[in-house]
């Protein structure tokens, strides 16, 4: 996944997110800001939840700034991008439909194909297994 900040003050910052990576760590700060098991979490930031989204951004945004608070991450809506590469999307729709998954969210993903980034080498599931 690609993971766009651009706020509106400040310098454009583009991540590679892939939930398999992170260290345990960084998951077990996401699970206790956001209250999720660590595979729910990650379903949020595919689903929108923001507070998923913020938990995430201060998780890439500390690795750069070891000293920034939750506190300090806030942004506006649009100033934060997360999309999905062509092969995520084509390895996820996959996965949905072949354990009978969420139809509509299939469909939602399909739909954001065109306009998604190239795969920088092999693509891999968008979300934690």
């Amino acid at each position: 996944m690609k993971v766009t900040y651009s706020p509106e003050d400040g310098e454009e910052q583009v991540f590679d997110y892939n939930p398999n990576k992170l260290m345990s760590a960084e998951r077990e700060a996401l699970e206790k800001r956001t209250g999720l098991a660590f595979q729910a979490f990650a379903m949020g930031v595919l689903r929108g939840n923001a507070l998923c989204r913020r938990a995430l951004l201060h998780v890439l945004l500390k690795r750069q700034h070891p000293t920034i608070a939750f506190d300090d991450v806030d942004f506006r809506w649009d100033e934060l991008k997360v999309e999905m590469t062509k092969g995520e999307i084509t390895l996820a729709v996959e996965r949905l439909r072949e354990k009978n998954g969420d139809d509509d969210m299939a469909e939602a993903m399909l739909k954001e194909y065109e306009t998604a980034p190239e795969d920088e080498g092999k693509a891999r599931l968008p979300f934690a297994v």
